[in-house]
């Protein structure tokens, strides 16, 4: 039944399709094909008329946009266009174009593109509307747009056709006019603090600056594999090795692993650094860049995802990820000392280890993970991780098992990362030879060894913060959005030819 209703609407479709492009034909004939316009002046967006009705009403005014809805009725008709900014009413009628204009408009198509002059006054509701004395068609819309383009079932259509979605749902748009705002708000926070925004290479000779399975590719000139950037980090240390006190990057990154609603391969990361501060500076500015974004687009800190309340009022908790595991579970690591320990409560509590990470910090991190994660409802900075997940990250003075590192949760997700930068050349280099072994012997995700980054390390980096926090997640927080490709424009999608 499904397939014959499909069959019936591709039908419609092909006939509808074709009306229109006998009407533009017939234009074409005519001398008035619309794709030869290459410019139209407009005075004003629809926004502008109706935040200034008041010194705008009885004036001439030229607007453009896509027609929305359109009511014929004889010698007068309405219709609704719709810009970038919002949608505006028009009365159109025939003693005020002409009969042979009035005509032409009858034949205009809901989403065609017109340009309208005419003077603004508000109808017997109280609309506030252009009486039109001059329409022009611009584009000329071949393809019907969907009623209900928002209900479909396929809702990998609307990624797919994601200029459609923009048209028709008014609530995408204001989603991505909110990222948009989000951004360029963190710029600002960030260079009113000192912080120089650089760029560093997509494209990297190494996998380096996290553990993540990276894209490759193939340099044909140097005849040499290279890989997209799965993180800026160590590039953005050099910058500070250099003299850069505070650098930061809205970077892509590139992560050749799964796909759900919170990860997609190409992501949005802001990575800082900044000389002579630690990672107690880094959850700081941590509570501050969200908290400011947040009031940005809310105008408030008390928000609700996807149905569960939200305060992110600083301050925020603060606590170490061997006391949130015991406060969870019961289980204290601080009296488990060995990694044979270890592996048998992992055992005991049925946690999963994976062949090569089995020592005592692993098992604390995949302790955290399995039981402690998701319960971390409200904003929370988990701190003090163990050296094996943080091979970039300095030792903590009290207990070198453990590092000066944190992640902050909020709703049962991870939004940020970061360290008290590890700067001693030795340590590193050691770390980064661990992680080189690990590569070899099949950890598709270890890094690579990269001489030139410890070779840095040795002219000196000063004691450093480092904070990378995941745009793209936080931008679904702040809108309320529940997958990743809400927040994306055009989001990575399966070929549709693929089976």
């Amino acid at each position: 039944m499904e397939t014959k209703n499909n069959q019936e609407q591709e039908i419609d479709m092909n006939q509808l399709m074709q009306v229109r492009k006998e009407k533009l034909d017939k234009l074409m004939q005519e001398g008035k094909n619309p794709f030869e316009i290459t410019k139209f002046n407009r005075t004003h967006t629809t926004k502008d008329i109706i935040e200034k009705y008041d010194e705008l009403e009885g004036k001439d005014v030229t607007v453009a946009g896509r027609i929305m809805g359109k009511r014929i009725m004889g010698k007068a008709s309405f219709c609704h266009i719709q810009d970038g900014e919002g949608k505006i009413q028009s009365y159109v009628s025939i003693n005020e174009l002409g009969e042979e204009s009035y005509k032409e408009f009858k034949e205009d198509d809901i989403g065609d593109i017109i340009g309208i002059t005419g003077f603004v006054f508000k109808t017997k509701t109280g609309e506030i509307s252009i009486h039109a004395k001059e329409v022009k068609l611009l584009t000329k819309s071949l393809k019907p747009l969907p009623e209900k383009f928002h209900g479909l079932k396929d809702t990998d259509l609307r990624y797919r056709q994601r200029y459609v979605d923009l048209i028709v749902n008014p609530e995408v748009r204001d989603t991505f006019i909110k990222r948009s705002v989000i951004i360029k708000e963190l710029r600002n926070i960030l260079d009113e603090k000192g912080y120089l925004e650089v760029e560093t290479p997509i494209l990297n000779n190494l996998i380096t600056g996290d553990a993540a399975r990276p894209f490759v590719t193939h340099h044909n000139t140097l005849d040499m594999d290279m890989y997209l950037r799965i993180a800026p980090e160590l590039n953005l240390k050099r910058l500070i090795v250099g003299g850069f006190e505070k650098v930061y990057e809205i970077c892509k990154n590139f992560r050749n692993e799964g796909m759900d609603i919170k990860h997609n391969p190409e992501f949005t990361n802001v990575e800082l650094y900044a000389a002579y501060e630690d990672y107690n500076d880094m959850m700081n500015i941590t509570e501050e860049i969200i908290t400011r974004l947040c009031m940005k687009v809310n105008g408030t800190l008390k928000i609700n995802y996807q149905g569960t309340d939200i305060n992110l009022e600083a301050p925020w908790r603060r606590i170490t990820m061997i006391d949130a595991i015991k406060e969870v579970t019961g289980i204290d690591f601080n009296n488990i000392k060995t990694d044979e320990e270890a592996i048998k409560i992992a055992k005991e509590k049925n946690v999963e280890l994976e062949e090569g990470k089995t020592t005592r910090g692993h098992i604390i991190n995949e302790f955290f993970e399995t039981f402690v994660e998701e319960t971390l409802i409200q904003p929370t900075f988990i701190m003090d991780y163990p050296i094996e997940v943080s091979p970039l990250t300095k030792k903590k003075k009290d207990n070198p098992s453990l590092t000066e590192r944190f992640e902050l949760f909020i709703g049962g997700r991870e939004y940020g990362n970061a360290y008290s930068e590890l700067n001693d050349p030795i340590d590193q280099y050691e770390r980064l030879k661990k992680q080189a072994e690990a590569r070899a012997k099949g950890d598709e995700e270890a890094g690579m060894m990269d001489e030139d980054f410890v070779n840095a390390l040795e002219i000196g980096l000063p004691p450093t913060g480092g904070l990378g926090i995941g745009l793209d997640r936080l931008i679904m927080l702040l809108t309320d959005s529940s997958s990743i490709r809400d927040v994306l424009l055009f989001p990575t999608m399966k070929n549709i030819n693929n089976n």
